[in-house]
C-alpha cells in the first residue's frame, strides 16, 4: 500500500491565508467590485480571481503539470500591474468577467487544488502561501483607498495618542551587517540570496520613525502633502483605514520614497541604506533573532490594522535603542532594489524580482501593521517605485 504524502505546514498556512483574504474581499460592497481605488492598480475584481489563478498556475500547472482550469481566466488573472508614471491602465468594467463567473472560477480552482496540495512540492506551496499573504497587505491598502461608503468596514477609531516624542538621534557603532540568506536554509524569494556581509561605518539614526508632527513642519515649509492627509479650513486630518481623525501627532507618517527623501534632504540628513537598517537592528540579526517575532514586539500581523504611536511598542527596540524596526510601517531605504551577488531567478517565477531591477524601485525593510509574521524574517525585502504613495511605507533618517 502506497504511503500517504506527509502534509506540509504550508497547506494549513494556505487555508489560514485564504481566510484572511476572503474576509478582506467581504468588505467590498457588491456595487464596488469593479472600482479601481488606486489608479496604478487593477480593479478590485481582478484580485478576487488573481489569487486563485496564481495558485493554480504555480502549483497546479507549473509544479504538477496539470491542464488549465480555464485557459482564458488562468491567463487573464495571472499578473498584476506596476505601470510607470503616466501610463495608467485603460480597461473598462465590461472587459472583465462577471462577479459570478469569477467566484465560480475561484471555487473550481480551490476544489481541484485541495485534492492535490499534499502531493505538491514544498517550494511551490511556499510561493503560493507567501504570495497570498503579501496580497493581504495589498488588499488592505486598496480597501483603505476605497471610499468608506463603498465597503462594509466597521468604524474603528484611529489610535488615541499623545504628543510626538522629541526628535532623538542614536549613535550606531561601526560593525558588520549580514544581508541575505544561505541557500538551503529554508524558503526564501530569489532576491534574498546570497548571504553576504559588509562593513558599515558608524552613523547616527533617528530613534523613532518620522512622525506626523515632524513631517507637518516640512509641509508648512512647502514640502509635499502625504497621500493619507486631508486639509480642511487650515486643519489637517489623517484618513485612517476605517475613519478620519484630526492629524495624530505621534503616529508615523505614510509617505512615498520621493517624499521621504525630500524630508531627509530638508532636515540635513539621509535615508538609511539597507545595510544601515540591518546594523540598526543589532548588526547580525533583528532584535528578535532570525525567526518571526511575537505580538509584543510590534504592530504587525493584523493585531491592530492601523498605525500606533511610534512609542507604542518598546519591546521591539533594538539593542541600540532604535524603536519599531518591525511593524507599524515598512521603512524606506536609500538602496535601489537590485540583486545580491549570486542572484539566480526562481525558475518557477522568473519575473518575481528580475522585472523590478530597473533602478526605479527602492528597498523597504521591517513590515507594516498588516504584514503577516511569516514575512518578518530578517532577510525579507520589499520594494516599491519611488513615487508610489499608497502603500504602508514610513521612514527614519540617518547622519553619516
Amino acid at each position: 500500500m502506497a504511503a500517504m504524502p506527509v502534509r506540509s505546514p504550508a497547506v494549513d498556512g494556505i487555508a489560514r491565508a485564504r481566510a484572511i483574504t476572503d474576509a478582506l474581499f467581504e468588505q467590498v460592497r457588491p456595487e464596488a467590485i469593479y472600482d479601481r481605488p488606486i489608479p496604478e492598480r487593477h480593479r478590485m475584481l481582478f484580485y478576487v480571481g488573481h489569487l486563485e489563478a496564481f495558485d493554480w498556475n504555480q502549483v497546479g500547472r507549473a509544479a504538477l503539470g496539470l491542464s488549465p482550469v480555464s485557459a482564458e481566466l488562468d491567463q487573464l488573472f495571472a499578473f498584476g500591474i506596476d505601470p510607470p508614471p503616466g501610463r495608467l491602465p485603460q480597461d473598462q468594467p465590461a472587459d472583465w468577467p462577471s462577479p459570478q463567473q469569477t467566484t465560480a472560477y475561484v471555487a473550481q480552482v480551490r476544489k481541484r487544488l485541495d485534492r492535490l496540495m499534499d502531493g505538491a512540492p514544498e517550494e511551490a506551496l511556499h510561493v503560493a502561501l507567501e504570495h497570498r499573504l503579501m496580497h493581504a497587505e495589498t488588499l488592505t491598502y486598496l480597501l483603505h483607498n476605497l471610499p468608506y461608503q463603498r465597503r462594509r468596514s466597521l468604524a474603528a477609531p484611529v489610535a488615541d495618542c499623545a504628543e510626538s516624542p522629541p526628535f532623538t538621534m542614536i549613535e550606531i557603532p561601526g560593525g558588520t551587517a549580514t544581508l541575505g540568506r544561505k541557500r538551503g536554509d529554508g524558503f526564501g524569494w530569489d532576491n534574498e540570496f546570497e548571504q553576504h556581509t559588509c562593513r558599515v561605518p558608524g552613523f547616527r539614526a533617528s530613534k523613532y520613525k518620522i512622525t506626523n508632527a515632524q513631517y507637518l513642519e516640512f509641509v508648512k515649509a512647502g514640502g509635499p502633502r502625504p497621500h493619507y492627509w486631508l486639509e480642511r479650513h487650515g486643519v489637517w486630518f489623517y484618513r485612517g483605514l476605517h475613519a478620519e481623525t484630526p492629524l495624530p501627532p505621534a503616529l508615523p507618517v505614510y509617505v512615498s520614497h520621493e517624499q521621504a527623501e525630500a524630508y531627509a534632504h530638508w532636515s540635513g540628513k539621509s535615508l538609511p541604506t539597507e545595510a544601515q537598517f540591518h546594523r540598526c537592528a543589532s548588526g547580525e540579526a533583528y532584535p528578535w533573532g532570525n525567526g518571526a517575532p511575537d505580538a509584543t514586539r510590534g504592530n504587525f500581523d493584523f493585531h491592530y490594522p492601523d498605525l500606533l504611536p511610534v512609542t507604542a511598542t518598546p519591546l521591539g527596540d533594538s539593542p541600540f535603542g532604535v524603536a519599531q524596526l518591525v511593524g507599524n510601517g515598512w521603512e524606506w531605504t536609500s538602496s535601489v532594489f537590485a540583486p545580491f551577488a549570486g542572484f539566480t531567478p526562481n525558475p518557477a517565477y522568473p519575473g518575481y524580482s528580475a522585472n523590478f531591477f530597473d533602478g526605479d524601485h527602492y528597498v523597504l525593510k521591517g513590515g507594516s501593521c498588516v504584514t503577516d509574521a511569516l514575512l518578518l524574517r530578517r532577510t525579507f525585502r520589499n520594494w516599491f517605485r519611488r513615487e508610489y504613495p499608497y502603500a504602508y511605507t514610513t521612514f527614519r533618517v540617518v547622519e553619516n
